[in-house]
């Protein structure tokens, strides 16, 4: 199983490094020392903690839809020309972006600062292992 340096844990997880290390500290994840000496945490401990610790924004919308991966957020960016349009919203620490028409950005008032809901349908998903060179 791979391990995380408290460096890496940090970063995967949008924290500081002093905040994982109270973590350990207080008991919340387990680290262990790598072949080099240095404090890690377990891959499998490292993902349960990660979704013990995720939770999403409440959903302003609040209706009932089929799509279940809904990600509340603020517009950040949007790039349009006259047909078509990018729309970058920051959920939390995911940035999500969508290709939708103009006149749509238009009509849902899209601009830098609106609360938004990326509602994402797909029946395909691609996961990469970093560095895995295929």
């Amino acid at each position: 199983m791979p391990q995380f340096r408290i460096a890496e844990v940090a970063e995967l997880l949008g924290v500081s490094d002093d905040t994982v290390r109270r973590w350990v500290d207080h008991g919340q994840l387990t680290a262990v020392r790598d072949a080099g000496g240095r404090k890690a945490v377990d891959g499998a401990e490292l993902a349960a903690f990660a979704k013990c610790q995720a939770h999403a924004t409440r959903d302003p919308s609040a209706v009932d839809r089929s799509a279940r991966n809904r990600f509340v957020g603020l517009v950040t960016e949007v790039l349009a020309d006259r047909v078509m349009a990018q729309v970058e919203v920051q959920c939390g620490p995911h940035r999500v972006v969508s290709l939708m028409s103009s006149e749509a950005v238009r009509e849902l008032g899209l601009e830098p600062g609106v609360l938004a809901v990326a509602v994402v349908k797909s029946t395909q998903v691609v996961i990469e292992i970093p560095g895995s060179g295929s």
